[in-house]
């Protein structure tokens, strides 16, 4: 009996210590009540804008990501992202543009890719609000690098008039 229980004993700290070293191998669930929402940061957003369940997973994982729900005519700043970042649209109708490159109009249920370090802002258009699921990877600690606001005459352009 003794020897059973030593046995067991160094099976649960074999155990222990595997999932220490290989982190946790439980999964996570937040609860949709649970999703913190903020404003989105006037330093960043040009409008009424609302991040939902903004999250970063823990190393050795680089994902972060977070609801994003812009209001008719809110849009981001210019920004780059180190790694990239792929927007899932999940109402309405919005705009991005590439630094350089045509105004683009997306569509619920459209996913997009903005390739790394490309200089690029999307939004809602002027009329129909938008939401997306933003994901993006962080390289030396941080997912996003934010510039200067686009300007009322950038948004309003004509499509592939830039």
């Amino acid at each position: 009996m003794i020897r059973l229980a030593i046995w067991i004993a160094a099976l649960v700290s074999a155990t222990t210590a595997d999932a220490a070293q290989q982190g946790t191998k439980t999964m996570e669930i937040t609860r949709k009540a649970d999703l913190k929402t903020v404003d989105g940061p006037a330093d960043y957003f040009t409008g009424k804008v609302t991040i939902t369940g903004q999250f970063q997973r823990p190393e050795p994982s680089r994902v972060s990501g977070a609801i994003v729900h812009f209001e008719p005519g809110a849009r981001t700043a210019w920004h780059t992202h180190p790694a990239g970042q792929t927007l899932l649209v999940t109402e309405g109708v919005g705009w991005t543009q590439i630094e350089g490159g045509p105004k683009l109009e997306f569509h619920a249920g459209d996913i997009l890719w903005c390739p790394a370090e490309h200089k690029h802002w999307h939004g809602a258009t002027p009329h129909q609000a938008m939401t997306h699921i933003a994901i993006q990877e962080s390289v030396n600690g941080s997912p996003v690098t934010w510039m200067e606001k686009v300007s009322d005459e950038e948004y309003l352009a004509a499509k592939g008039d830039q």
